[in-house]
């Protein structure tokens, strides 16, 4: 089969479209214009069916080959030693993932708007609302959001509406990937984004939430106790964004009176994807479940006592008056939201601790070995988890050129921010002997 790009006309068919000729007419006479030509009068004539340059029709047999030829460009990260991360990580996933998420009662599924048929993916995120109540120790999660950006942006609209304030606060060592996002959503609504430095001292008193991650962008820990007491002494909100695979080994945020956690779920069973589609992590105190973003599942029975699930608090413009409605985000990720459940069900609690282990290992035994290289040092001397900041003899984007040469994907080039600054991130599935061959190739530099 091939396709034709000619321009369009009043007299020209249009092959793949239902609508007759009469329909046409009927519905530019509706509208008040006499062609099609003249419904596009407003748009410039220079921008009106612009040449395309688009290559000749293809037979499928040959789109199939071109397709395989341009997807045999693509990396695989099966055949190079990964060490970036700064938001987007690399973790092994348990083979039960793909295969539930696969599956086609899944995997076609849309949005739960019938309860009496919908309980499986129902029950699927409310197992997931479940779970991440759990692991960052908050009274209640949402059903799960775009991505962890946005999910610290409607933290911040939340609590802007708590507290009836217009100003938001976010610590300079936040992930600025996040901080663009807040920027953006922060701009839209007019409310001022102010960054504190990361001593914590400057944050105005009539903010409503000041927006901390830990581990930080640079992936050493903040002294979160410290910044939870200066945020409600002025009566602030805390928003804590986390990694989600720290939390096997380290106090969840629930432990420190933060009041809403969000973070980036894709570490926890989805791959990296070219960056999505992703899984935004959003969970709080109780007292505020009523100003949640998206929507929240529950567990119910019905007549005969059995045990069902609905969507128990929807409060999205769609379902309640456009005045009162949270957010207009509506998607539950729930696909992603299942990734996530049946990796943390697979792994479990000893899991979970396992893997977080065996990142802070390797990456402490990745980082020594660094120090042990002339010219190279470590940036902060804080505890750190997963990622941390080298600062290298030359210019870190050198330094990645080389790396790539020996099938080694290094790490961000966070020289901007941190004078001769490489952000290398370890995670459980690099080997020993990645790591060593990662130090022998940076030596060599």
């Amino acid at each position: 089969m091939t396709c034709r790009t000619e321009r369009m006309t009043d007299t020209m068919p249009l092959p793949y479209l239902p609508n007759t000729e009469a329909d046409r007419k009927a519905m530019l006479r509706d509208i008040g214009v006499d062609s099609v030509d003249e419904l596009f009068r407003d748009i410039p004539e220079e921008f009106r069916n612009p040449d395309l340059s688009l290559p000749p029709p293809l037979s499928e047999l040959e789109l199939k080959k071109e397709l395989g030829r341009l997807a045999g460009s693509n990396v695989s990260l099966d055949d190079y030693a990964c060490f970036l991360g700064a938001g987007s990580y690399r973790h092994f996933i348990p083979s039960v993932v793909d295969h539930m998420i696969s599956r086609s009662e899944f995997y076609t599924a849309y949005t739960p708007y019938q309860a009496e048929v919908s309980q499986g993916t129902l029950q699927s995120v409310y197992e997931f609302q479940s779970l991440i109540c759990q692991i960052t120790g908050m009274e209640v999660s949402n059903a799960g959001m775009y991505d962890g950006s946005t999910s610290a942006a409607e933290a911040a609209m939340m609590a802007c509406a708590i507290k009836n304030r217009s100003k938001v606060a976010v610590l300079a060592s936040v992930n600025p990937t996040y901080r663009e996002v807040l920027d953006t959503y922060s701009r839209g609504k007019d409310l001022p984004l102010v960054t504190v430095e990361s001593d914590g001292d400057g944050l105005p008193a009539d903010c409503a939430c000041l927006i901390i991650q830990q581990p930080n962008f640079f992936g050493h820990f903040e002294p979160i106790e410290s910044y939870v007491r200066k945020a409600h002494e002025v009566g602030a909100l805390i928003i804590d964004i986390v990694d989600p695979i720290s939390l096997g080994i380290y106090r969840p945020p629930g432990d420190y009176d933060v009041d809403i956690v969000v973070g980036e779920g894709q570490s926890l069973g989805i791959p990296m994807s070219l960056g999505g589609p992703y899984l935004g992590l959003f969970a709080c105190r109780k007292d505020y479940v009523r100003r949640m973003p998206g929507r929240i599942i529950g567990k119910t029975v019905d007549v005969d006592g059995n045990p069902g699930y609905v969507m128990t608090l929807v409060t999205r413009e769609q379902y309640i008056r456009r005045d009162r409605a949270t957010s207009n985000i509506c998607t539950s990720e729930s696909l992603m939201a299942l990734a996530a459940t049946v990796y943390l069900s697979a792994l479990g609690k000893t899991g979970l601790r396992r893997v977080a282990e065996l990142c802070y290992h390797k990456a402490h035994y990745a980082a020594r070995e660094i120090e042990k290289i002339k010219g190279y040092s470590l940036a902060f001397s804080q505890p750190f988890f997963k990622e941390f900041v080298v600062r290298c003899p030359v210019p870190p984007s050198r330094i990645n050129k080389a790396l790539l040469k020996e099938k080694i994907i290094g790490g961000l080039d966070v020289s901007h921010l941190v004078d001769d600054g490489l952000l290398l991130c370890v995670t459980e599935v690099n080997t020993k002997q990645e790591i060593d061959r990662l130090v022998k190739t940076l030596g060599a530099v």
